[in-house]
């Protein structure tokens, strides 16, 4: 059974009222208001004590502290909030059908994806964050995605240090679903930022070792010399949105797309255009022989209880 690492356990303690500790003083607040404004005119190393539990905050440089305050509210939510998936449909492009769906964080405090994960990052809850926003796209997947269709979910390359570890997660909350590992697709994110090409090799070989497919997505000029296809060998390539936005009005934008399409379809790479919005945009994929499409002109993400289906 997995049990959660360092990384996973890491949290941001915050004690709204109780003792503030310094070097030479100690002073009394009763809210963070009152907190912030002490660390306002004291300097050097602090920890804020509970006197009720007598539990403390580790020992931090006051600058610290108080960046730790104020991104309180999005610290919280990162590790006590409510999450939900939102589903956004992912569509065969010659038939239009429903191909599966890109499972999308949100978070019950209407704190933008970009706030939660800059915030995760900054103070070493990325991991946890990343840990919830899977498991949030398997319980949609459970409630709300039809057998026959696909799920893909995002991931941080960097979240997960031992993948034969870490993921192991993951894997016992879809086996404790009943899911099969073939409805579900892995995409790392920030492509073009990946750096240690070893370890994401050893990331997307975990995941296929246990029967799911994996991708990379928003994929665009840096992309990809064959070398790198070659090793990582995705199942699925998505394509930035930025190559296929007015790609009609752009013959450089259709030659690079084409040169994509013919290199992923020697390597037997299912090719996936991001960020349609346009009809136009839509033929140019479908001439060019992509084969799936998502954006906004098929259908913008959703809660997952509107993607509700009847098993026949």
């Amino acid at each position: 059974m997995w049990s959660p690492c360092a990384s996973c356990n890491t949290t941001v303690p915050l004690i709204s009222q109780g003792e503030l500790i310094t070097k030479t003083k100690e002073y009394s607040y009763t809210s963070f208001e009152e907190l912030d404004a002490l660390l306002m005119h004291v300097e050097g190393t602090v920890y804020c004590v509970d006197n009720q539990s007598n539990s403390q905050t580790p020992r931090l440089e006051v600058e610290v502290l108080r960046d730790q305050l104020a991104h309180r509210h999005i610290i919280d939510q990162i590790q006590h909030g409510t999450f939900e998936s939102h589903l956004q449909p992912i569509i065969f492009l010659d038939s239009k059908e429903t191909f599966g769906y890109e499972a999308l964080l949100r978070s019950g405090a209407s704190i933008s994806p970009g706030d939660l994960f800059r915030t995760a990052n900054r103070f070493g809850l990325h991991s946890k964050l990343d840990q919830r926003a899977r498991a949030e796209a398997i319980k949609a997947t459970f409630e709300a995605v039809a057998p026959h269709q696909k799920t893909f979910i995002n991931f941080l390359p960097s979240t997960i240090y031992n993948p034969d570890y870490c993921l192991q997660h993951t894997f016992d909350i879809i086996d404790r679903y009943g899911l099969s590992p073939d409805r579900f697709i892995f995409e790392v994110v920030e492509t073009e930022k990946v750096h240690d090409v070893d370890h994401l090799q050893h990331v997307f070989s975990t995941y296929k070792q246990r029967g799911m497919k994996v991708a990379l997505d928003d994929v665009g000029a840096g992309f990809s010399t064959i070398d790198m296809l070659k090793r990582l060998e995705p199942d699925y390539v998505k394509i930035d949105r930025s190559y296929i936005s007015f790609c009609d009005e752009d013959a450089e934008k259709r030659s690079f797309l084409k040169k994509v399409r013919a290199l992923t379809n020697s390597m037997g790479i299912t090719l996936l255009a991001e960020g349609i919005e346009r009809l136009e945009e839509a033929d140019v994929c479908r001439e060019l022989g992509f084969d799936l499409a998502q954006g906004y002109f098929f259908g913008k993400p959703a809660p997952a209880n509107k993607h509700t289906f009847e098993i026949a």
